[in-house]
């Protein structure tokens, strides 16, 4: 256990209300927190294949995600190894299931699977947001999986992350995307033209 490769993955898009929460959660851990240096934190947005040569570097990996398990939104759910692929095949689960799933075939493929895999997913309450932040029924369960994740490194890793007295200012996402002042820089609707142009549904329901 001691010297394993850790990889903590945020995968989403934060432009897309609750798709980001994965991101979310990791950059919260590593604003709260000194990691070994065995275990790597990593801003996986929507890269697919892209995140191949991370994973397959990994002896573990710890997934966190918007997950569609069908239940109430807001609702954390945990799925660990062999269960993690099994689901994906078997329904349409994570957000991203396309890209994985291919991810995970290769890591097979090329003899690299990880030994252990968790997936902390959280179900989602509205994704069709451009450029909103978390709901605020997700977003309050971003320190619930963030202590999720926290428990299965001290579990299945031996990891005990060192608490920060203040968040490192060594930021993990650039600022400018940062969940703060991303979410507080948000125009209204009427400025940012979300809710679409008047004159131009007016002609299209003419």
């Amino acid at each position: 256990m001691d010297g394993e490769r850790i990889l903590v993955l945020g995968i989403g898009n934060i432009l897309w209300a609750d798709e980001g929460f994965g991101v979310r959660v990791v950059e919260a851990l590593h604003a709260g927190h000194d990691f070994p240096e065995r275990v790597s934190l990593l801003d996986g947005g929507t890269q697919g294949l892209y995140l191949l040569p991370y994973l397959e570097e990994a002896d573990g990996v710890v997934i966190v995600d918007a997950v569609d398990y069908g239940l109430p939104p807001g609702t954390l759910h945990i799925l660990a190894d062999g269960d993690v692929p099994a689901v994906l095949a078997a329904r349409k689960v994570s957000l991203h299931q396309t890209g994985f799933q291919e991810i995970l075939a290769l890591l097979a493929l090329r003899g690299h699977t990880p030994r252990r895999m968790v997936l902390v997913g959280v179900q989602p309450a509205l994704l069709d947001d451009y450029g909103g932040g978390l709901t605020d029924i997700v977003a309050a369960k971003v320190p619930d999986a963030a202590a999720e994740v926290l428990a299965v490194l001290a579990r299945d890793f031996g990891v005990h992350p060192t608490p920060r007295p203040a968040p490192g200012r060594d930021a993990l996402i650039t600022q400018a995307v940062a969940r703060a002042p991303y979410e507080a820089g948000r125009p209204s609707p009427e400025e940012a033209c979300r809710i679409g142009d008047p004159r131009v549904l007016a002609g299209a329901r003419d």
